[in-house]
């Protein structure tokens, strides 16, 4: 009432200005939405149901079956491609897929994706560029990939002024003005965050890649300097910096392009990059006030990130996120620092720089013939009882049958007579001496747990196996998704992202093929092959730096003890502790049984009816085995005097 009597507006003198502002934003935006849609903006919202179709590509997966009624070959094969590239474990649609490349008249070029992102298309281009040293081309592509990339991120920020699925919903209290107003706009700041990870994800995959921006100015430094064009090199180097300001190796980079240039050159980082990362800094800024005041929750997309944006109250977990990390990732550093082998005899016979790759490494000696025997023996009397294979045709070939057998499963048939125990318990021994002497050789100072466990035999089928063209097992990496064409290995389900170090254990060598073999990310380039033998132990990181997969098996059967191992004790395999669990039980009944032997051996010889060994040919007395007591149970005076005695 007293600033209306003074003729002042009520309020704070700022908030009709911003509110004035705002009202003249939405008429803008109300009036250019109906002239393009003709009509309400309203009438055109999709459900979030038919937003998540789209974004899945589900009209695709339609589109192709009525191409092909309509018998419309190359357009039907487009839509199934669009679709698969987005859903690349859709079962069916893979079977179409391996349909469409056996038919006649369907031309590689059909295989095309109709929904590609003009970024994602530069970016594939420019790493394989990069990876074949043409680096000239590499660095026009990533400099493409950058510009459609920003581009893609400006409208992905655009979108997010709209309705959030979090506030569609969610049935919150009725807000005041200043309430609903900030947790609307946050909502909408969080939505322009998670705008990196919607950019650097490739279709059909889960994970993002990491740092998609920054690793763009980290490839085009290098490959600038390659072409000898320094100075473009620098402008990279010092935007690669406004992301990490402190990174050593960058720093130390600077210095060299600094020296290369003319005295006085000024090197700057790109305007659009600073813009950027201002622009994000304060959006983080405003949302981590929301977080630490009004409750919000944030999962921060950016690994760069300065430390001291975060509140105090949430720095404790953001450090140990980072040190979980930390722990989790092999150090590489630290794994050059090889380990004793542990068990005399056991030889290092290829390490990684002779099988022209990282963290590999070939042992031999670590099974004898007649222990690598005693375990062929198992596999052959458990065939037909192991897992779900049972020597059925392999899942990866019809030239082949496949047999596995689990150490618990192994253990479990020796109950049922069907196996040998000595042979069953060899199995948990000799995979547990190869554990140790992995760990000893790659993880030193850290424990390696066992994350499965698998005795494996693979036996060329009977027929014509000339001229095979597939393999025994095709190429891939044992904790990611093996990406040839994006040249990246994707650590998301449903790989087995646990696993750390990988190894197998031979058994055998009287079989044609079945040769393992390491390859680069194309899944074609072979780098190092591997020939089976007996006690022979291939060992390696499980990564995507390490592709692999296996020759095909022509004749004969090839064993192996298949081994992968963890750094994280909550992912190590229960089956082996059942299987331990249950050889402390069969050795505690042995040890108990031979005490019970051993008591009535030492009853038999100090005990209540001694009786010397009847002569050979000549039967003892039954009469003196069958009464050595008294009904009474108490022995006879006769035979009490006859033990004193």
């Amino acid at each position: 009432e007293a600033g209306w009597a003074d003729g002042a507006p009520p309020g704070p003198p700022w908030e009709t200005a911003f509110f004035g502002r705002v009202l003249q934003r939405a008429e803008c935006l109300e009036e250019c939405l109906a002239r393009r849609l003709d009509g309400q903006p309203s009438l055109h919202r999709a459900a979030p149901e038919i937003r998540r179709d789209f974004e899945r590509r589900e009209p695709y997966n339609y589109l192709q079956v009525a191409f092909f009624k309509l018998k419309r070959l190359d357009e039907a094969v487009s839509s199934a491609h669009t679709f698969f590239v987005a859903n690349p474990q859709h079962l069916q649609m893979r079977e179409d897929m391996e349909k469409y490349q056996r038919m006649a008249g369907v031309k590689a070029e059909s295989f095309r994706d109709l929904e590609a992102m003009p970024h994602w298309v530069a970016y594939e281009a420019g790493l394989h560029h990069y990876s074949a040293d043409d680096y000239q081309q590499a660095a026009a592509k990533l400099e493409e990939s950058l510009s459609e990339g920003l581009q893609a991120l400006e409208d992905c920020r655009t979108l997010c002024e709209g309705l959030q699925e979090e506030e569609e919903q969610e049935e919150k209290a009725q807000l005041g003005l200043y309430e609903a107003i900030a947790a609307h706009y946050i909502q909408v700041l969080k939505c322009r965050q998670k705008c990196i990870l919607d950019i650097a994800t490739k279709p059909g995959r889960v994970s993002s890649v990491e740092d998609f921006i920054p690793s763009h100015f980290d490839l085009l430094q290098f490959a600038y300097n390659q072409v000898g064009n320094q100075g473009l090199a620098a402008e990279c180097a010092a935007t690669y910096l406004l992301f990490y300001p402190s990174d050593e190796r960058m720093l130390e980079k600077m210095e060299q392009y600094r020296a290369a240039l003319e005295a006085g050159s000024a090197v700057t980082p790109r305007e659009v990059i600073r813009s950027y990362v201002q622009r994000s800094l304060m959006e983080k800024k405003l949302i981590y006030y929301a977080v630490e005041h009004l409750g919000e929750t944030f999962n921060d997309p950016d690994p760069w990130t300065p430390e001291e944006l975060i509140p105090e109250s949430m720095k404790a977990k953001h450090r140990e996120d980072q040190e979980k990390q930390r722990l989790e990732a092999p150090d590489m550093g630290q794994q050059q620092q090889r380990g004793p082998l542990l068990f005399e005899g056991v030889t290092v016979t290829m390490d990684s720089q002779q099988l022209n790759g990282s963290q590999r490494v070939v042992l031999d000696r670590v099974l004898t013939e007649s222990e690598c025997k005693d375990i062929l023996r198992l596999a052959k009397a458990a065939s037909g009882s192991g897992d779900a294979y049972r020597g059925r045709r392999s899942p990866h070939t019809p030239h082949e049958r496949f047999e596995g057998l689990t150490v618990l499963k192994a253990l479990q048939l020796t109950e049922e007579n069907a196996v040998n125990w000595r042979d069953a318990k060899l199995l948990l021994q000799a995979s547990e001496k190869s554990r140790k002497i992995v760990e000893s050789y790659f993880t030193p100072e850290k424990r390696l747990y066992f994350s499965f466990t698998h005795l494996v035999c693979r036996t060329a089928a009977e027929g014509d196996q000339e001229g095979r063209m597939d393999l025994s097992h095709p190429v891939h990496a044992d904790n990611c998704l093996l990406d040839p064409e994006g040249n990246a290995c994707w650590k998301e389900p449903p790989a087995y992202i646990y696993r750390d170090y990988s190894a197998i254990l031979y058994l055998n060598d009287d079989f044609q093929g079945g040769n393992l073999f390491f390859t680069e990310m194309d899944a074609v380039t072979v780098t190092a092959q591997v020939r089976p033998k007996c006690g022979r132990l291939v060992a390696f990181s499980s990564g995507g730096e390490n592709p692999h997969g296996v020759w095909a098996v022509t004749r004969g059967r090839r064993c192996a003890i298949a081994l992968w191992y963890t750094l994280s004790p909550e992912h190590s395999e229960q089956e082996r502790a059942q299987a331990e669990e249950l050889v402390k039980q069969k050795e505690a009944e042995q040890e108990e049984s031979q005490l019970d032997d051993k008591n009535a051996e030492v009853g038999h010889g100090t005990g209540d009816s001694p009786e010397p060994p009847a002569p050979k040919g000549r039967a003892r007395s039954a009469g003196r085995r069958s009464k050595p007591y008294s009904e009474s149970g108490v022995p006879s005076k006769e035979l009490q005097t006859r033990d004193e005695l």
